[in-house]
């Protein structure tokens, strides 16, 4: 686990803040070296499934030229959805270390827990840097209803 690559991802969080999209931030690397950094885009896209963790496989499988990434790390600021966790499992994603919890639409450590249900189960770690990432969350939120 590198804590710069959860950093990044919280970078990336932000831009997703300024973009409007909801703040999560993802990150692919192998070996200890960066592939990709990404946010979320559903709202600059106009596309409800441009999460940062869907983004961020897609790119890492262009750059690597593979459809498998089962030598990467992922690291993302909060709890997959069920959608994401899926695509996950079927990249073959080696180690997910995510920030903020999501008992709502979290479905690694919550909800479908699609993992429990997938033959690939990545190596999961939850709650880095989750505080910073559920403040980013909340001030997204806080400001849309203001």
């Amino acid at each position: 686990m590198n804590i710069d690559f959860m950093h990044l991802a919280l970078s990336e969080a932000r831009k997703a803040f300024e973009r409007g999209s909801v703040p999560i931030g993802a990150v692919i690397a192998q070996n200890d070296n960066l592939i990709v950094a990404t946010g979320n885009e559903v709202m600059k896209k106009k596309d409800p499934i441009a999460h940062a963790e869907i983004l961020a496989i897609q790119r890492a499988c262009e750059i690597l030229d593979v459809r498998i990434l089962d030598q990467c790390d992922m690291y993302v600021t909060l709890e997959p959805c069920a959608m994401c966790a899926q695509a996950i499992s079927l990249a073959h994603i080696k180690n997910l270390y995510f920030g903020a919890y999501s008992p709502k639409y979290g479905a690694v450590a919550n909800g479908a827990q699609i993992f429990q249900h997938s033959t690939h189960k990545p190596k999961v770690v939850g709650g880095i840097l989750g505080f910073e990432s559920e403040l980013l969350l909340k001030n997204f939120f806080k400001n849309k209803r203001s």
